[in-house]
Order: structure tokens, then C-alpha cells, then sequence
């Protein structure tokens, strides 16, 4: 039962990326893409800022202990908002959406397939094979 409500709230934030490069792509075209995407990290920064005044651990020193590699994936996120703020307007935002899928998938088994950053092995077989083959299919079927 925890891994159906799991996936429920991984399907609900899924949507909600949909509905944020909807929210983005006309934010950019009306003041710029990079200040739109200023504007989407200042706010979710604000908002983080006060969920952990709440949270119940706060680790804020640890954080600069760990390894930089580790620290490298908040450079991804403003390239990643950067990139549906631009490219939403032109693409749709079923198309950015599936491409985006399609980018995360063939990522994700290779970084499965080989068990990187830690995360267990979960080599690439025929089935994982075959969706990534079938997400290939709807993005040349949406676009």
C-alpha cells in the first residue's frame, strides 16, 4: 500500500510539472526567460526557507560537509526551468512533457543499470528496453 500512495504523489508532482511549464512558457515570453526562472527559484526558495523553519531536522552545517559532487545537481535545476521556460511555448506543453519524459527514462535505467550515486542495481532488460521504445513511439506520435 505505501508504494501505490508513493507512486500517487510521484504521478500528482508529475502533474504538477506540467502545469509549471504551462505557468512558465508565457511567464518567460512576457519578461524573459531568465527572469522568469529567477522569479520560480525565488519563490520556491521563500517557501522552502519556511518549511524548514517546521522541518524536523535541520542539517544546514552538514550540508556543506558533504562531498561538492554531491551539491552539483543544483546547477541542473535552473538548466532543467531554463529549458521548459524556452522551450514550452514552442514544442506544447505534451510534447515538453514527453520529450522531458523520454530524456528522464533512457537517464534513469542508465544510471539504474549501473547502480550510480549509490541507488541499487536494477540492470536495463527487454522490458525496460521496450518502454523507453514505447515513450520513443509517443513522442514521435505527439510532436
Amino acid at each position: 500500500m505505501t508504494q501505490i500512495l508513493t507512486l500517487c504523489v510521484v504521478f500528482a508532482a508529475g502533474m504538477g510539472l506540467s502545469v509549471e511549464a504551462g505557468l512558465l512558457g508565457p511567464l518567460g515570453e512576457a519578461v524573459g526567460h531568465m527572469s522568469a526562472t529567477l522569479c520560480i527559484f525565488l519563490v520556491g526558495s521563500l517557501l522552502l526557507s519556511l518549511a524548514l523553519i517546521f522541518a524536523p531536522r535541520r542539517a544546514l552545517p552538514e550540508l556543506f560537509a558533504q562531498p561538492r559532487w554531491m551539491l552539483t545537481g543544483g546547477v541542473l535545476g535552473p538548466v532543467y526551468v531554463v529549458i521548459m521556460t524556452t522551450v514550452t511555448p514552442l514544442l506544447g506543453i505534451g510534447t515538453t512533457m514527453v520529450a522531458l519524459l523520454f530524456g528522464q527514462i533512457a537517464t534513469g535505467l542508465l544510471l539504474d543499470h549501473f547502480g550510480a550515486f549509490g541507488v541499487a542495481r536494477q540492470r536495463v532488460d527487454g522490458y525496460r528496453l521496450g518502454a523507453l521504445v514505447l515513450i520513443a513511439a509517443a513522442l514521435a506520435l505527439i510532436h
